[in-house]
């Protein structure tokens, strides 16, 4: 391919949307956009949000360079098939919307989930570049991960990997306002964090606030902190018993966090390694950081429509 190519991506995550554009085969990484999600509009009201975002940039790309996007990729918090179909509804019902129709009239459009589209982009751009074999983690809203086996996503018979922390835990000692029916997310997640530091007394909006009041010694944000890192380094350590891989890639806007979060997890997950040979495997911050899910999506177009340059070419810092 010699010729200049433009392709959208579209991270349409259950806190904001984030967009820009990859130019291949240069691989700038151009036309950033992000709003947020608002998810109690309904999905209507959120794709038309997505389509006036991809209409946008394609007026914008065309203007500069007088040609039209070649491709749309979207990265969605949902479950998403082997073949790009919508399989669940936690976060934003597109099940019934013909989202590939509509964005179609713009470009050429592909789905994704969105752990997925990030693994994608750490693979070939970010911190996982050059390995083997890679399990992704996205600590974020939700909590999902992405094992990648020589730069592709392990899609499942059904495409339903991920799903790391939706089934019910149980009672878990040693955690107050744990029950029966608590996830992994219900524990660990940014919401979580936030839900159950203002259950116990404490006042925060954003997981920030509770990460803050930790690193100020408030004894009842480390006790969720606590906690939420113990449970999830758990579950990250027994998905290295199982799988193996060569590092773990970290992502998300609560996993990217450092400090106590970081620290706390990161010990949580090498006590849970059994093998003495697999506990000192890295454990890396995502370095294409919040452009990661929108990167992948773009990523995944690229490579569902045959436009993949050479990895070498593409850069790994955000322009």
């Amino acid at each position: 391919m010699n010729a200049s190519t433009s392709v959208i991506g579209i991270d349409v995550g259950g806190t904001k949307i984030a967009a820009g554009s990859l130019e291949l085969p240069e691989g700038r990484w151009t036309r950033f956009r992000t709003c947020p999600t608002r998810r109690d509009r309904g999905g209507r009201g959120v794709l038309e949000d997505v389509l006036q975002i991809a209409e946008d940039l394609a007026r914008e790309i065309h203007s500069a360079s007088g040609r039209p996007v070649t491709a749309i990729g979207i990265g969605l918090c949902e479950l998403v098939g082997r073949t790009g179909e919508i399989l669940s509804a936690h976060s934003l019902d597109w099940r019934s919307l013909p989202v590939l129709e509509e964005l179609g009239r713009i470009a050429p459009a592909v789905l994704e989930a969105d752990v997925r589209a990030a693994a994608r982009a750490e693979s070939l751009l970010g911190a996982g570049r050059g390995l083997g074999s890679l399990l992704h983690v996205t600590i974020g809203t939700g909590i999902s991960c992405c094992l990648v086996l020589e730069g592709r996503p392990h899609l499942g018979s059904r495409g339903l990997t991920g799903t790391m922390a939706s089934s019910p835990l149980g009672p878990l000692l040693g955690i107050p306002d744990s029950g029966p029916s608590m996830t992994l997310e219900d524990l660990s997640s940014g919401p979580a964090l936030v839900a159950r530091f203002r259950k116990a007394g404490g006042v925060a909006e954003r997981g920030e606030e509770v990460l803050r009041a930790a690193v100020g010694g408030d004894p009842t944000a480390l006790q969720v902190l606590d906690s939420a890192t113990a449970a999830l380094g758990a579950h990250i350590g027994l998905l290295v018993n199982v799988l193996d891989p060569e590092a773990i890639v970290i992502g998300g806007g609560l996993g990217l966090s450092t400090g106590h979060h970081w620290d706390g997890l990161t010990a949580a997950v090498r006590k849970q390694i059994w093998s003495e040979i697999a506990r000192g495997l890295p454990i890396l911050r995502a370095t294409t950081g919040i452009d990661g899910g929108w990167l992948g999506a773009a990523v995944a177009a690229m490579e569902r429509f045959d436009l993949s340059p050479l990895s070498t070419h593409l850069p790994t810092d955000r322009p």
